[in-house]
């Protein structure tokens, strides 16, 4: 067979994420909002690209509510929740810091009994996993990541709001991606952050998706 195996130049992992890093802050510089970012959201953003390729997406829709970071960082290091909507994002989080900062990771968007909960309810999954969360839960300080279904968004400040949940103990990472009730879902947990005082991070329009939510949380964790 006329085929010459080949080996990539650089192999050496940490080598890879470095020149990766290296290439982003290169190009970057072309793109002028990144530069407005505190450095801190700078490391959040440089993650998203890393993981997507997408300078312009990521710098133009990210949209971080004024003390975002250090709320993330201080709910992580001090044994937050985590309630997701997707089992990918759950899978996605290294357990070197779930572990590390006692983060409980929730997503029971497959558990069988949700599923009859959603049947009895009329609703779907997604909205009632949120709400067995966040039931289970109680006051405990959670983060609510969401990286694919807008229903997750709605379902939640529904339940924070009827339940006169301690908005102090919630932030949000509001990223889901499509093209139905996305980019109103967004909009609806912005203004839900601006009335209540309620710290996060969104990926406004219709970009988003659960490896951006993954390594937004990776970001933080590094910086803590």
């Amino acid at each position: 067979m006329d085929f010459e195996i080949k080996q990539p130049e650089i192999k050496d992992p940490q080598e890879i994420e470095n020149l990766s890093m290296k290439t982003i802050m290169s190009e970057v510089k072309e793109h002028p909002r990144f530069q407005e970012f505190t450095l801190d959201q700078q490391k959040v953003a440089q993650r998203m690209i890393h993981t997507t390729t997408c300078f312009d997406q990521v710098t133009n829709s990210i949209y971080f509510s004024k003390g975002a970071t250090d709320a993330v960082k201080h709910f992580l290091s001090n044994g937050a929740a985590i309630i997701t909507d997707t089992n990918m994002i759950k899978s996605g989080l290294s357990k070197v810091y779930t572990e590390k900062f006692q983060n409980r990771v929730l997503c029971y968007v497959a558990e069988p009994e949700v599923k009859y909960l959603a049947e009895q309810d009329g609703t779907t999954r997604t909205v009632a996993a949120v709400k067995k969360a966040l039931a289970e839960l109680k006051n405990t300080p959670v983060i609510l990541a969401c990286g694919n279904a807008p229903t997750f968004l709605y379902a939640a400040i529904e339940y924070l709001i009827k339940n006169e949940r301690d908005l102090a103990n919630v932030i949000f990472l509001a990223m889901p991606v499509g093209f139905v009730n996305v980019v109103e879902s967004k909009e609806y947990t912005l203004d839900f952050m601006n009335k209540t005082g309620v710290e996060g991070i969104i990926m406004q329009g219709r970009y988003g998706g659960s490896p951006l939510v993954v390594s937004c949380l990776h970001a933080l964790y590094k910086l803590i």
